[in-house]
Parts: structure tokens; C-alpha cells; sequence
């Protein structure tokens, strides 16, 4: 039984993001191994039927020694586990593994699933990042995108080859399991809800802004917070400040929780001011799939997941006014139209981010490797 592997820098995505592309796999006869750091999904991986090894990371650091170690202990897992070919995911699993990858023989499969934090900012971070991705790269047997922006980036800097590199539609998403559940009429407030990790750059303190300025003048509007607070990340939200922004009445904190399918159907409107240098985010397809009109930001990745007007509205990034006059707008609007918006943000998901189509590209990029790669 051939061997497939997965490295991601959390056992969350992969549980995720990836349980649906392992359960394909699974079913193709393919042996399917998931390395990445433990954290509470790192059970759920294992209930997927697929092997599951654990691979300390430091996400975020800079620190060489570790990243000596981390690429060290990668080597010694895929010269043990010998898969015909690794599918690498986020920033230091694609790099290092793809590092250890080639030095064994093993073709790599990466998937560049946003540029982060790292592409927002300029400078000697960014510089010896695009380095790495670009010997990392080199002998890729294929480069997935997550949204066109970033395929151009990578193209025209020559970090990437172009006729190894494609665009994908995000990581897709499960629109049967994300299906439309309708709201009960009511005339209480509209409930607008940011969806994702608490990061600055996600947009949380301009959704918070907004949200201060919108209650202000009009009582008929909620704003709700779920995510993760507090994660290992420079950017993080404190969950003090979470919780001080309760405490003032401006935001409901909902927490983490395992499933959002009910969180989306409570709510009217998801909400995701972010210009974080995202691949496409999941939580915009989750909710545009279960009906729900979105407000996210005119940058890449988001960009695609509303038709403006039609779906939602696209807001200028960082800017507290635009998404205040948009949020406004939306609570202007008739029922008949939120509703309509949502119908066709579920089209639009379904004709472009349909969770099957990522698959596919995947199971068809596995099956060529069998061919030399190209030169």
C-alpha cells in the first residue's frame, strides 16, 4: 500500500481542512500519514483512519537551532514512513519540508495557503522568507494557490515555476455539510458575526470599532466574537481585551467551539475585516454556503468569496468608516434582499469553491507523478 503524506503546522488544519482530501485518498488505497504539531484535533486525526505523528514546530519563531531541529526530526519521519509523495501545507511545513523531501527522493506536492503576516510587512523576515519558498520550491512537482494574487506574486518574482503552478479555489468547502439552515423571522437586532482566529490582522479591532460606532446611533444591531483568543501568535487579541469589550457591551464573546454551523445560522451577516495576506478564508465560504450574506475586505483571498453587491459588500482594509457605512447599508436593506444575498453567495460557492473540485486537482496531481518531472 502506497503512502501519502500530510505536514501542516497544526493538527487542527489538517482535521479541518483535510479530513474530506484523507477520507479520497483513503478510499483510492492510499496509506495516509498527518504530521503535525499535537494540540486538541491531534485525537480527532487519528479517528480519521489515518496515521497521525507528531511533529513539534515552533509556528512563529525565528530561532535556527529549532528550525535545525524541526527539519532534522522531518527527515528522520520520512526516511522511516517512505511516502510516494508529501503534500505540504502553511509556511515551515512547505519549506522544510520540502528541504527534506528532496534530499530523500520524495516528490512534493505544496499548497501555499496564504502569505500571512510575513508578506504584509517589508523587510529582512520577509526577504529570507521568499528566499527559502524560492529553493524550496524549486523541484516541486506542484505548486497550489489559493487565490490568483498570490500565483502572480510567486510567478512574476520567480519564486515559483509557472508550469508547475495553479490556482485552486481555497482549501474548498463542504457545501452539503455547510447546507443552508433558514433563520426564524424576528424582530430583534441584525447579528453580525466575525468568524476566525482573534488576530489584529484579521481585522477584530476594526470589526470592534465599527461595531462601537454602529451601537452608538442605532439599537437594532449585534455584534458577536467567535475564535480562537490568546493563540501563539505576535498579533493574537489578549482575552482580556475580549473580555473588556463584553464587559462595555460592545461585542457578545462566543467563544471557541468545535462546530460554527449553528453559530452561522444565528447570525444575519459574517463579518471579516481582515488584510492578513489570507489564501481563501474557510469561514467566508462556510458561511456564504449556509446562506449568509458576508462583509469582508477588497484584498486577496476575501476578495473572491462575494460578489459585491450581490452576495455581500467588499470593504476598503483597515478602514473603520467603509465598514461601518457597509454594516449600516446591510441593516438597511429589506429582508427579502439579506435573504437573496445569501442565495447567492451559496451559487457562487457552489460553482467555484465546491470542496470536490480541490479534491479532484489533488487526487490528478498525485496520479501524475508517476511521469519525470518536468525540467
Amino acid at each position: 500500500m502506497k503512502t501519502v503524506a500530510l505536514i501542516s503546522n497544526t493538527s487542527w488544519s489538517i482535521f479541518n481542512f483535510r479530513a474530506n482530501l484523507i477520507s479520497a485518498l483513503q478510499q483510492q488505497g492510499f496509506r495516509v500519514v498527518a504530521i503535525a504539531p499535537p494540540d486538541g484535533y491531534s485525537a480527532r486525526i487519528a479517528g480519521l483512519g489515518c496515521a497521525y505523528l507528531p511533529l513539534p514546530m515552533d509556528n512563529k519563531g525565528r530561532n535556527p537551532v529549532r528550525d535545525g531541529l524541526l527539519f532534522a526530526r522531518l527527515l528522520t519521519l520520512l526516511s522511516r514512513e517512505k511516502p510516494m509523495c508529501l503534500l505540504g501545507f502553511t509556511i515551515k511545513p512547505n519549506i522544510y519540508g520540502s528541504f527534506a523531501a528532496r534530499l530523500l527522493g520524495i516528490p512534493v506536492i505544496n499548497n501555499i495557503a496564504g502569505l500571512g503576516s510575513v508578506f504584509v510587512s517589508r523587510g529582512l523576515t520577509q526577504s529570507l522568507v521568499r528566499g527559502m519558498y524560492r529553493i524550496a520550491l524549486r523541484r516541486s512537482r506542484r505548486v497550489f494557490f489559493q487565490n490568483p494574487d498570490d500565483f502572480q506574486l510567486f510567478i512574476e518574482q520567480g519564486i515559483a515555476r509557472a508550469e508547475v503552478s495553479e490556482v485552486l479555489p481555497g482549501s474548498g468547502v463542504d457545501t452539503a455539510h455547510f447546507a443552508p439552515k433558514q433563520r426564524q423571522p424576528s424582530d430583534g437586532p441584525v447579528t453580525f458575526l466575525f468568524l476566525g482566529r482573534l488576530l489584529v490582522e484579521k481585522g477584530v479591532p476594526e470589526f470592534v470599532e465599527a461595531a462601537r460606532a454602529v451601537k452608538s446611533i442605532r439599537s437594532d444591531a449585534r455584534f458577536q466574537l467567535l475564535g480562537f483568543a490568546g493563540v501563539e501568535n505576535p498579533s493574537a487579541i489578549h482575552p482580556g481585551e475580549v473580555r473588556k469589550w463584553a464587559a462595555e457591551g460592545i461585542i457578545e464573546n462566543l467563544g471557541e467551539t468545535h462546530d460554527v454551523r449553528q453559530h452561522i445560522a444565528n447570525a444575519d451577516c459574517i463579518v471579516l475585516p481582515s488584510y492578513y495576506r489570507e489564501g481563501v478564508p474557510r469561514s467566508l465560504l462556510e458561511a456564504a454556503s449556509m446562506e449568509r450574506p458576508v462583509i469582508t475586505t477588497n484584498t486577496p483571498g476575501c476578495r473572491e468569496t462575494v460578489l459585491d453587491g450581490a452576495s455581500g459588500f467588499l470593504v476598503s482594509p483597515r478602514s473603520v468608516e467603509d465598514l461601518m457605512a457597509k454594516i449600516n447599508r446591510f441593516l438597511d436593506l429589506p429582508r427579502h434582499v439579506k435573504e437573496e444575498m445569501g442565495r447567492q453567495g451559496r451559487l457562487h460557492v457552489q460553482a467555484k469553491f465546491d470542496e470536490k473540485i480541490v479534491i479532484s486537482r489533488y487526487t490528478s496531481a498525485i496520479a501524475a507523478l508517476t511521469l519525470p518531472p518536468r525540467n
